[in-house]
């Protein structure tokens, strides 16, 4: 999930919490970006910075296009690059799956309409 929407889902729980008069309780609040560590926060800063890259054919999400990413570590002056990396990638990875896993849940939803459609009697 983009942690920008972490953000905002976490903003609105507190928000629902505040109407209802309910405490909100730590284990079902979603994380804010706050909540991680430093260079954590660092990797979600770079990754958001790095261009999508998709397969033309399939309309398939490949990740994110890493050309930039060395100049964007030494734009940001950051010193522990090999760090960040690691967890940019992690990112990368939970998130192209979780991309991927979306546009097949679409597509199937959209060739079972198509199914329907064709299959439709037609009336007299």
């Amino acid at each position: 999930m983009h942690f920008n929407a972490s953000d905002k889902k976490f903003k609105e729980y507190l928000l629902v919490c505040e109407r209802l008069g309910k405490t909100p309780d730590p284990n079902k609040m979603p994380m804010s970006s706050g909540n991680f560590p430093y260079e954590v926060q660092l990797a979600f800063l770079i990754y958001e910075l790095l261009p999508d890259r998709w397969e033309g054919m399939s309309g398939s999400y490949l990740g994110k296009e890493w050309s930039a990413v060395g100049a964007l570590l030494d734009a940001y002056n950051i010193e522990e690059k090999r760090i960040i990396l690691f967890f940019i990638k992690a990112i990368d990875i939970i998130n192209s799956k979780v991309i991927n896993k979306n546009l097949d849940k679409d597509r199937k939803k959209r060739d079972r309409k198509s199914q329907a459609k064709q299959n439709f009697p037609k009336g007299k």
